[in-house]
């Protein structure tokens, strides 16, 4: 029993020793696998904390690279902003170069066109003369008579030489005088209205800053001052050929007919050339000014009475016909051309085929 016993207990031992050293080599396998994960771990993180620094300092050379860069690109950036600035300058140059160009061309061409007419005007005159010296003289007419056109050349375009017009009656004569001193006192009376307002219409231009139109604007009131000083001089009108000669034309103003002689037909012919002078003169002066064109806009037209006494027509009457030369003349003036009328002898005037469109003065004989 006791040789049984001790074979167990040696036999228990040897397990216990086996099962132990099975044991310590299980925990040496766990701590070396523990070890290596905590070297690898410590290897990771190193690589991990290397490749941040590098990026790092990958960052910041890029930032130094583009701080040592950037001085060289402002110089460019700067030269690019000017040349883009300076483009519409440029621009501008370039199209003001064009437009005075063309505003040259433009004077040259009408300068042209009234050496062309003038040229037109002296060849047709030397015809007439030398017509006239090819006629003969006819019994009763003076030399000079128009066979073609009944008429005498110089009697102011009039079929009856001067001193041989038919005579109106005393009493027309009268009437026509009272009529004339009455329309002179109401003429009287609308220039002095009109010179204010004249004087309100200039302060208005200098306003605006239009000094071309003001300067025209001042001439225009000039004249008209002298127009109401002429109307303070007393008149023979007893001895003036209007009153007592007979009419020979008959025109059409506004769907009625009207009947005039030689002397009021002259006015209207004055008119007419008068409103043409003018309109060229303030066309061309808004022109000046860059201001939109506008005759209606203009004081001259709205008043029209420049070159306008009183004297043989109505107001009414020049007034129209001062307009009508006046919106061709501001045409004219304001594109730098001349299809109405012309420049001639330092004065404007509308063509002769144009004025005789405007009046179409019909004979009564």
């Amino acid at each position: 029993m006791r040789r049984v016993g001790v074979i167990s207990t040696a036999v228990l031992s040897v397990l216990l020793g086996t099962t132990a050293f099975a044991y310590a080599q299980r925990g040496d396998r766990q701590g070396n696998s523990e070890k290596q994960d905590k070297d690898e771990k410590q290897e990771k993180s190193k690589k991990q904390e290397k490749g941040k620094s590098q990026a790092k300092a990958g960052r910041q050379q890029g930032k130094q690279q583009e701080q040592k860069a950037a001085p060289q690109a402002r110089p460019e950036q700067q030269q690019q902003r000017a040349q883009q600035q300076n483009q519409p300058q440029q621009q501008r140059a370039q199209q003001q170069q064009q437009a005075q160009q063309q505003q040259a061309q433009q004077q040259q061409r009408a300068q042209q066109q009234v050496r062309a007419q003038e040229q037109q005007r002296a060849q047709q005159q030397k015809q007439q003369q030398q017509q006239v010296r090819a006629q003969p003289q006819q019994q009763g007419r003076p030399p000079g008579w128009d066979n073609t056109k009944g008429k005498k050349v110089g009697w102011g375009n009039s079929n009856v030489p001067p001193g041989q017009q038919a005579r109106l009656p005393q009493a027309r004569q009268q009437q026509l005088i009272r009529e004339e001193q009455q329309r002179v006192i109401q003429y009287r009376q609308h220039l002095d209205q009109q010179q204010r307002l004249a004087q309100q219409f200039a302060a208005q231009l200098q306003q605006q800053n239009r000094m071309a139109e003001y300067r025209f604007q001042q001439e225009y009131l000039a004249r008209l001052r002298e127009q109401h000083a002429a109307l303070q001089r007393a008149r023979d009108y007893n001895n003036d050929p209007y009153y007592y000669t007979a009419p020979i034309y008959r025109y059409n103003r506004g769907g009625s007919y009207y009947e005039t002689n030689e002397y009021g037909a002259k006015l209207l012919r004055q008119a007419v050339n008068n409103g043409y002078a003018q309109g060229f003169r303030a066309g061309q002066a808004a022109r000046q000014d860059r201001w939109t064109s506008g005759y209606r806009d203009s004081y001259a037209y709205r008043d029209a009475n420049y070159g306008y006494e009183g004297y043989y027509v109505g107001q009414a009457e020049y007034n129209y016909y001062f307009r009508e030369g006046f919106s061709r003349g501001y045409e004219d003036g304001y594109n730098g051309r001349y299809q109405y009328g012309l420049y001639l002898g330092g004065s404007y005037s509308i063509l002769g085929g144009i004025l005789s469109q405007i009046l179409n003065l019909q004979s009564l004989r």
